[in-house]
């Protein structure tokens, strides 16, 4: 089981930027594919990027796709999502979650292991 602890969101105006950190704890960190997930309020759950395991192989939903950067660094067990040119519709509560497998995916079912999420509000 890995324990995951996101940071690093907050109030931004539209055309900036912020980046999201989540720190995990356990050793299964560095052999499983990680996810960032969104839910803005009165709406599901929905993907937006992932990255596998060795940090090569990245995926992203069109809606943030030139925008957002999902990047890892094993030694420090911190996964990252570097979002530019932060749009309204990018207001969400922000989850970073734990895949059961190496390989990238989108499907929620795949992640056992999910933090308690970190707000980003984008104003306009």
């Amino acid at each position: 089981q890995v324990q995951l602890v996101e940071s690093g969101g907050g109030l931004v105006q539209a055309g900036g930027s912020l980046r999201l950190s989540c720190a995990a704890s356990g050793r299964t960190f560095s052999s499983v594919a990680m996810g960032w997930f969104r839910q803005a309020p009165g709406k599901r759950r929905e993907f937006v990027a992932t990255i596998n395991w060795t940090g090569v192989n990245t995926y992203y939903a069109d809606s943030v796709k030139g925008r957002f950067t999902i990047s890892r660094d094993n030694a420090k067990n911190t996964v990252y999502l570097q979002m530019n040119n932060l749009k309204p519709e990018d207001t969400a509560l922000y989850y970073c979650a734990a895949s059961q497998a190496m390989g990238i995916t989108i499907a929620t079912s795949y992640y056992g292991s999910w933090g308690q999420g970190t707000q980003v509000t984008v104003s306009s």
